[in-house]
């Protein structure tokens, strides 16, 4: 189970942030699957997750600038396998700075290759063509990039547990925009007096860093201004 620590917005088992009903609720454990839930900063709530590459991809979730809000085991979909209907559930659903909404299966490559599989993953990806619904597999090979997945669970677990107001955000830039290029260190002593710290400057996307080389003090923070320019992606090549 995760064991986040939590500090924030919440009222009991009450969550400050949208609720959300799992269209498919695992009833009992099976395959060795270590289920949990994680502490959503970005949507506010306890976010349900089975299997820890899951959990990788929440870290990604949380980081994106791109991702506004997501959701797990969002609405089914059914989609056809020749002369049958089936009933699929996608793993997450993303929504997105531009509007557009993706829907995300997360699954270790070696199962995503299996025949059975591949055949089922293909019949979902010729439905969600034909509905123009945007269907992602991610696997391992995206999702544990290194150093980048250990960078980012890094600034996560840095940044402020209570999400900065955008009013601290702003005030935070107006005082230290000026002083760019700054690395970690140099930000951190800078906001300080402001009750925020360089990573909750990232976790909120008005700054970025390089997230190939190891995160640091010394790691140096640039300014984020272009509306298409992210300081990671989750899968580049569908702007994710």
């Amino acid at each position: 189970m995760s064991t986040h620590a939590w500090r924030g917005n919440w009222n009991g088992r009450t969550p400050a942030g949208e609720p959300h009903q799992r269209a498919r609720n695992v009833i009992s454990p099976s395959g060795g699957i270590m289920r949990g839930k994680f502490p959503s900063r970005k949507n506010g709530r306890m976010v349900h997750h089975e299997g820890m590459l899951e959990v990788d991809a929440i870290y990604l979730f949380e980081l994106s600038r791109n991702v506004v809000a997501y959701r797990e085991q969002a609405t089914p979909v059914h989609y056809t396998d020749g002369a049958r209907s089936r009933k699929y559930t996608p793993d997450f659903e993303v929504d997105l700075r531009s509007g557009a909404s993706l829907l995300i299966e997360v699954k270790p490559e070696f199962f995503a290759n299996s025949p059975e599989t591949k055949h089922k993953l293909q019949c979902i990806h010729a439905h969600m063509d034909r509905v123009e619904q945007t269907f992602l597999v991610l696997t391992e090979q995206s999702l544990r990039q290194q150093p980048r997945q250990t960078n980012l669970r890094a600034i996560y677990h840095q940044a402020d547990r209570l999400p900065p107001t955008e009013a601290l955000v702003a005030n935070a830039m107006a005082r230290i925009r000026d002083q760019f290029p700054l690395n970690v260190r140099a930000a951190n002593a800078l906001l300080e007096p402001l009750g925020i710290n360089a990573c909750s400057l990232l976790t909120a996307g008005v700054v970025g860093c390089n997230v190939s080389a190891p995160f640091s003090l010394e790691t140096d923070l640039y300014l984020l201004e272009e509306a298409d320019h992210e300081w990671f992606w989750i899968a580049q090549e569908h702007r994710l």
